[in-house]
């Protein structure tokens, strides 16, 4: 075993009871079995994981404060196309008809909001992320 050596499993198993969530669990178990004597590549497959991950999770966990370790850090994500002032006044045009914005058609869809978005703010949308949109208003389609 060459990874997480000063760690104990009495550690690894307190960290588990405190820490929430389906990845810090599954990254503590995994500790814990590797401390038990189970392989990398045999965490890898039960995991469903490149061993390489199984490597990194080890490493973090040394470097890091357990509960930290096992955590991802928050990421924000790609930047949204439109800016808060455009996500406003797209927001409220989906709360009235179509047709209220020059579309013939009874009710937004998420063709309509792509072509909307590309006619109003030349936004080049994909009708996935047109869906999500309509879902975020409180839309159904």
């Amino acid at each position: 075993m060459d990874h997480i050596e000063q760690i104990s499993v009495e550690d690894l198993h307190q960290a588990l009871d405190e820490v929430e969530g389906k990845k810090p669990t599954l990254r503590l178990a995994a500790a814990i079995a590797y401390k038990n004597g189970v392989p990398q590549t045999d965490l890898a497959k039960w995991y469903g994981v490149q061993r390489q991950a199984i490597y990194s999770w080890l490493k973090r966990l040394e470097q890091e404060p357990l509960a930290e370790a096992a955590r991802d850090d928050h990421r924000s994500g790609r930047p949204r196309k439109l800016s808060e002032e455009q996500q406003a006044q797209f927001e409220d045009t989906l709360q009235d008809s179509p047709t209220a914005v020059g579309y013939d058609a009874p009710a937004w869809t998420p063709a309509l909001i792509q072509q909307y978005l590309a006619d109003k703010f030349e936004g080049d949308y994909s009708r996935p992320s047109c869906r999500r949109l309509m879902k975020e208003v409180g839309l159904r389609y």
